[in-house]
C-alpha cells in the first residue's frame, strides 16, 4: 500500500486536473484510453498519483519523460534497456513492473530482461546493449563515468546520444526514487 493517499479524479483541484490532462492527453495517452491512467481507487496509477501532489513540479517533470521516451534519438529498445537498468539498481518494482512490458512489446529478449535484473547481460547482448547496461551501471554505481567508457559511448552512439541517456538516467532515477519512497506496489503485488 503506498504512503501517499490517492488523489481521486472527482478531488482534483483546477491545477491538479490540468496536470493529469497534460499526462492523459500528451504523447503517453496517444492510442488508450484515460482510464489506463487510472488506479482502481480513481487515482492516477504509478509515480502519477505523487506528482499530483506537487502539480507545479509534476508537470514540469512528467514533460521532461514525454521528451525521454517519445522525443529522443536512442531507439526504443536501447532506451528500455537503460530504463530497466535503473529500475534493477533502484529495485523500483514498480518501474520495473512497467518497462520489462514495454520492452517486452518492443521485441526485447526476455534473456536480455532477465540479465539486467540480475545484473549480467547473457552472451547474446549486441555491442550496444552492452554499452548502454556498462555506462548505466557505472555511473549508478560510481557516480561517475571513466573516461574510457565515455569516449567509447560518444564513439558508438554520438554526443547528443549519450546527454540523452545521462539525461534518461537521471529522470529515471527521480522516478525510481518517488515510487520507492512513497511505497508504490505493482499492479501484480
Amino acid at each position: 500500500m503506498s504512503r501517499l493517499k490517492t488523489i481521486r479524479r472527482q478531488d482534483f483541484t483546477p491545477a491538479q486536473e490540468q496536470l493529469f490532462h497534460n499526462i492523459t492527453t500528451g504523447k503517453r495517452g496517444q492510442g488508450g484510453s484515460v482510464d489506463s491512467f487510472l488506479s482502481p481507487e480513481g487515482g492516477l496509477r504509478g509515480p502519477f498519483n505523487a506528482l499530483l501532489y506537487s502539480p507545479i513540479l509534476g508537470d514540469a517533470v512528467q514533460r521532461v519523460g514525454e521528451a525521454v521516451r517519445y522525443e529522443g534519438e536512442l531507439p526504443g529498445p536501447l532506451r528500455e534497456l537503460a530504463i530497466l537498468t535503473v529500475a534493477a539498481h533502484w529495485q523500483a518494482k514498480y518501474e520495473w513492473w512497467a518497462h520489462a512490458n514495454i520492452a517486452r512489446n518492443l521485441g526485447m529478449d526476455e534473456d536480455i530482461i532477465v540479465g539486467v535484473e540480475a545484473g549480467v547481460l547473457p552472451s547474446s547482448a549486441e555491442s550496444a546493449q552492452r554499452m548502454i547496461f556498462d555506462f548505466a551501471r557505472e555511473l549508478l554505481e560510481t557516480h561517475h563515468v571513466s573516461d574510457a567508457r565515455y569516449a567509447a559511448a560518444v564513439e558508438m552512439f554520438s554526443e547528443s546520444m549519450v546527454a540523452e541517456l545521462v539525461i534518461l538516467l537521471g529522470y529515471y532515477t527521480l522516478i525510481s526514487m518517488t515510487l520507492n519512497v512513497f511505497e508504490v506496489a505493482a499492479p501484480e503485488e
